[in-house]
């Protein structure tokens, strides 16, 4: 992502793919992906993998938010509607005085909600992304997460854009509608080129981008592991008074654990730093108290921001991360908890 090391563990002892960023990938040939890990976009089918990651999410996540957004935002919505009797406790803000002279009663004006939500995801695509000790990697759980908001947000004249970032550039594809766009977007992502190892990632001005001009009021979600210093904090808040707003953090376990295996290197994608440490009971202990902290002081700062935290490992069932969260929100949403 933006700035800070991402640690990737180089381990001989480790049965696995050795990736050209030093870290080692679960997939390739006489590795046998679990059923739960969204598919690998490396292997050189891509078209079977988007296959796949579609039908698992249309499968299993189908109709979960049917029902879930009355407009753009929560909310009544802003389109004038019908009028009723005023009720005590109703916002005189939405008093309707020509209704109320001529009926010499006092009404309120209803609003309609627009009906048709705007989507934009922000996906964090840097070199940072590229790692993968588990079932999969990084960078393929962020596209299976933009795949599952792509198809459960699309339909009913829903439209959906993306903003793109590797660290070298940023590439926008235009907000639109229909299954046909849905697909593209989702195979134009997955066909991104990776940045070079050394690139920094800037989360941060892929957010400004969206945040400036203002779009019309919608869904706004940033797919990213947030490592490095929140600098991201401010544009975040201020994308969150017009739009509701969804993180999707995106980790690896051996980003929270380091596991006492003796010598490893550690290398940092965004910079081409490397370091090689002895792993000992101490250090292994004190690494995952910091990684503890930060993972906190994200959390804290996404909930300052006003932004519903999604985290997805790449060692868990994505899908059934997703399905939870989304029935927790809507069990929200309809007042069934807080």
């Amino acid at each position: 992502m933006s700035s800070g090391p991402s640690p990737e563990l180089q381990e001989s002892r480790v049965p696995a793919t050795a990736r050209r960023d030093g870290g080692f990938a679960a997939s390739g040939p006489g590795v046998r992906r679990p059923a739960t890990a969204p598919p690998s976009l490396r292997d050189g089918r891509l078209e079977v993998a988007l296959r796949t990651l579609e039908l698992s999410v249309r499968r299993r996540l189908d109709g979960l938010l049917q029902g879930n957004h009355l407009g753009l935002v929560p909310g009544p919505g802003s389109e004038p509607g019908e009028a009723r009797t005023y009720q005590p406790g109703d916002d005189v803000r939405r008093m309707d005085w020509a209704v109320t002279a001529r009926t010499t009663e006092a009404h309120v004006r209803e609003t309609v909600a627009d009906r048709e939500l705007e989507t934009w995801v922000v996906l964090d695509l840097s070199p940072s992304l590229d790692f993968g000790t588990a079932a999969c990697e990084k960078r393929d759980l962020a596209v299976a997460a933009l795949a599952a908001i792509t198809h459960l947000t699309r339909g009913g004249g829903n439209r959906i854009g993306a903003l793109v970032a590797t660290g070298e550039r940023t590439v926008r594809i235009p907000a639109r509608g229909g299954l046909a766009h849905a697909r593209g977007l989702i195979r134009r992502v997955a066909e991104t080129p990776r940045a070079p190892e050394g690139t920094r990632g800037d989360v941060t001005a892929a957010i400004e981008q969206l945040r400036r001009p203002p779009r019309r009021r919608g869904l706004a979600v940033v797919i990213s592991d947030f490592l490095g210093e929140p600098d991201w904090e401010r544009p975040l808040r201020a994308l969150s008074t017009r739009h509701d707003l969804l993180a999707v953090e995106v980790l690896d376990p051996r980003e929270l654990d380091l596991p006492d295996v003796g010598t490893v290197v550690l290398a940092d994608p965004e910079t081409g730093r490397q370091r090689e440490v002895v792993t000992t009971p101490l250090l292994c202990r004190e690494f995952a108290a910091a990684a503890a902290e930060h993972r906190d002081r994200v959390a804290a700062t996404l909930r300052r921001c006003g932004a519903a935290h999604l985290t997805l490992r790449t060692d868990s069932d994505w899908i059934a991360d997703v399905v939870r969260f989304a029935l927790a929100r809507k069990r929200v949403w309809s007042g069934g908890g807080r």
